[in-house]
């Protein structure tokens, strides 16, 4: 400080108390480098209030060196701020700058007092301290102005440029490297390739209520099949995109609302997912993006019945200990023909139990019935994700229903481990009743966050993927022998936005057959999300 600024301080208790103050100005805090950000500025000018008396300051006493010259600046002037929680900080040390916008802020209220000609005008030597200040500080408060002309420029240009007051864009891009290895006599090995394809998602997300969302979702892709090289849905990724051929498509369309606050509803036009709609109880690998690396260890398939039409979804009391959600999903909705359309085509009836106790314990009892009249189109029985038998338990494409039953649930270890699994059975039975076929599955997850590195993830899973175990017919031959599916995935979280996952998929017995070489699928996943 210079001299003059110490002598001043000597003349008036406004210049003290105004000092006192400038320590604690929303304009203040330069940084190291010398310059306070835009958006320092706008945060700090949010986190202070005007106030009327000093006692409302916890942390200032009548013992304090400023207090007579704080309190007679707040009566007198009402030019003092504090920050939430009552409190002022009047010991933090402060710049030139925070004085100058301390001062500023006084030589506002002053000018006001003048024009309105009020009786606490203040004194002359008041007014002449302050002129002084004004001229020992002129040109940090000329700077001052000139960033708050810049913060309000720049808010200008940034609320002409925005995109929607309603919507939120969002995005999500994949590129993934993988082979499939191994198989029956090797020979999966020998004609496949290593491949590097991508998928691309961008999400509108607009609310018209700030408690509902409608949500449109662009989808593109080139990812293909890995049933189509090894033989076996068992081997499919879970972020595939066989047929689309880096198409772009509407692949979702959606509106979701509350109906008070026990009764959470969400409509969907197109691509109904139950796994996005309810609780599948597997939070670290249910994201096809950023969670497992195969299809199977997303999540359990009784979650794909019905997928891909349109449908109503809703939960009672979705976020209690104990919710109960509904849903009728149709993948023939919008076909006017005979046996066809929202209640005589495809459908599913989905209905699932929640427990969850405490923070630690979730369970879920889950039930689906299901019509189909093509095997293998809308609803093939395992959702591909195990044996063909499993699919198409048949042998041909005859109309049929189902009866999945599921129990599902996830413990947390520890705040930073999960263990998670499900049990799923289908009962599926022919319309004409001349068959029926049963199909059972399981698997576990072990999910270990900050694993060796903060914000990493190691996943583990687990577990016997679609089998047929019986039933009656000509056509149902049971799998003879047992699958296994295990996965072991690395999340690396780079940053906010880039995750890199490495994993390995290893598939014994594939088809549930003993006479199958171990297949292995090689995967390096890289998600940008933005």
């Amino acid at each position: 400080m210079t001299k003059l600024f110490w002598n001043v301080l000597k003349l008036s208790p406004l210049v003290v108390a105004a000092t006192f103050f400038a320590a604690n100005t929303a304009f203040a805090v330069e940084a190291k480098e010398g310059v306070t950000s835009v958006a320092q500025l706008s945060q700090e000018s949010n986190s202070i209030g005007q106030v009327t008396s000093v006692s409302q300051f916890s942390d200032v006493q009548p013992t304090d060196w400023a207090f007579q010259s704080l309190q007679s600046l707040v009566e007198r002037y009402g030019c003092v701020a504090g920050y939430p929680g009552g409190t002022f900080r009047g010991n933090r040390a402060m710049t030139r700058y925070e004085f100058a916008a301390g001062l500023n802020a006084c030589l506002d209220r002053v000018n006001e007092l003048i024009a309105t000609a009020t009786a606490d005008l203040p004194t002359k030597d008041d007014l002449a301290t302050l002129q002084r200040l004004q001229e020992e500080f002129s040109a940090e408060l000329e700077t001052l102005r000139g960033r708050v002309d810049q913060i309000e420029a720049r808010t200008a240009e940034l609320e002409g440029k925005q995109f929607s007051t309603t919507t939120k864009l969002k995005g999500e891009a994949i590129f993934a490297l993988s082979d499939v290895f191994g198989g029956e006599n090797k020979k999966v090995g020998e004609n496949t390739t290593a491949t590097f394809s991508n998928r691309v998602r961008l999400t509108l997300e607009s609310s018209f209520t700030g408690t509902d969302k409608l949500q449109l979702r662009l989808n593109s892709g080139d990812i293909a099949s890995n049933a189509t090289s090894s033989g076996t849905n068992m081997t499919r990724l879970g972020f595939d995109t066989s047929g689309t051929a880096n198409a772009i498509s509407i692949d979702k369309a959606n509106y979701s609302f509350n109906l008070g606050e026990k009764l959470a509803v969400k409509v969907d036009a197109t691509g109904a997912e139950l796994n996005d709609n309810v609780t599948n109880f597997n939070p670290d690998f249910q994201s096809s993006g950023t969670g497992a690396i195969s299809r199977y260890g997303r999540f359990s398939p009784i979650y794909r019945s019905g997928s891909g039409g349109a449908g109503v979804t809703a939960t009672f009391n979705p976020k209690g200990k104990i919710s109960l959600t509904g849903a009728y999903l149709s993948n023939d909705n919008n076909n006017p023909g005979v046996n066809r359309g929202v209640f005589e085509g495809d459908n599913a009836v989905f209905g699932q139990l929640a427990f969850k106790p405490n923070d630690k314990f979730n369970v879920g009892l889950t039930y689906a019935r299901t019509y189909t009249d093509n095997v293998g189109g809308f609803d093939n029985f395992a959702s591909s994700t195990g044996s063909s038998k499993a699919n198409n338990p048949f042998g041909t494409t005859v109309a049929a229903t189902a009866d999945n039953y599921g129990i599902q649930a996830s413990f947390k270890l520890s705040d930073k481990a999960t263990l998670g699994g499900w049990y799923g059975f289908t009962k599926a039975e022919r319309v004409n009743g001349t068959a029926d076929a049963d199909i059972s599955y399981w698997a576990a997850t072990l999910g270990i966050k900050d694993f060796a590195r903060e914000g990493n993830t190691l996943g583990l899973i687990f577990g016997q993927p679609p089998k047929l175990t019986g039933g009656s017919g000509a056509t149902v031959a049971k799998d003879v022998d047992t699958s296994y599916h295990l996965e072991a995935l690395y999340k690396m979280q780079l940053n906010e936005r880039i995750q890199v996952t490495p994993s390995l998929l290893v598939i014994f017995n594939p088809e549930h057959n003993n006479n199958n070489d171990t297949i292995y699928v090689g995967t390096l996943r890289t998600t940008f999300s933005f």
